[in-house]
């Protein structure tokens, strides 16, 4: 009986000891992981912006007679090639944080192209969802009006799964259990919805002159922020593939 007393909180510390072992980012860096991760993704938010709006503004002033023969061809392709260079910096800045887990380069590739296919489908079902209130524009109730704006917005949250699902396709490799993950930046995506909801509510407080610009800085940053802190949160509860692991070692 003594025996079984003193063993038990040595199992116990032991299995606890084997998990923690087993998490894709340890304990003990969790926190610097955390706000690095987080960091990172403002920063990669910020520059990414930056450099898609700059080059569409490059374009729009060295071609414009070309952009005048073809606008709309020429918008679509400028408009793609800023939404790939907005992608590419937003992973790549988080790919330098995550590269110490898994590998930095299939991050970029994954990030890169589930963002595009998911701002893609998003954008495309917002464009049609307001073409179809156009149409109804004098037969455009309060009801209707309210519908389309929670399927608008229910779509703009489902199209996190084409992130979730391409991040997953890498991840899948080093953790083990991480399917719930191509709903995860789902979640983030709703909490911005959420976000922005609230800050339409609160609107008025605002001065009026002030308010535009007010609204859409408080709506990029907090978007940045949890583009940072939900994935963070969710990366830290992964746990680590341990055979991925030993083919890691014995390879290097």
């Amino acid at each position: 009986m003594p025996t079984n007393f003193h063993s038990s909180p040595r199992v116990a510390s032991a299995n606890t000891n084997s998990y923690v072992s087993k998490l894709l980012i340890p304990r003990s860096q969790r926190r610097i992981f955390f706000l690095q991760f987080t960091l990172m993704t403002i920063m990669g938010w910020v520059v990414g912006g930056i450099a898609s709006i700059a080059l569409e503004k490059v374009f729009w002033e060295s071609l414009p007679n070309a952009f005048a023969s073809a606008p709309e061809t020429w918008s679509f392709w400028v408009k793609l090639l800023s939404n790939v260079v907005f992608a590419v910096v937003f992973a790549a800045d988080q790919a330098l944080v995550i590269r110490r887990y898994i590998s930095g380069r299939l991050w970029l590739l994954a990030t890169s192209i589930g963002w595009l296919i998911a701002h893609s489908v998003a954008s495309g079902w917002a464009n049609y969802i307001s073409s179809i209130a156009t149409s109804l524009k004098e037969s455009l109730t309060l009801e209707i009006t309210v519908i389309l704006a929670f399927l608008s917005t229910f779509l703009y949250i489902f199209s996190g799964i084409w992130l979730g699902l391409f991040q997953w396709l890498v991840l899948r490799r080093y953790t083990t259990k991480s399917w719930w993950w191509t709903l995860f930046p789902s979640i983030s995506f709703l909490c911005i919805s959420l976000l922005v909801w609230l800050l339409s509510l609160g609107q008025n407080l605002f001065p009026e002159n002030y308010r535009t610009p007010i609204l859409y800085w408080s709506q990029q940053g907090f978007t940045a922020i949890i583009l940072g802190i939900i994935p963070a949160i969710g990366l830290c509860s992964l746990r680590r593939n341990s055979h991925r692991k030993i083919g890691i070692t014995s390879s290097s």
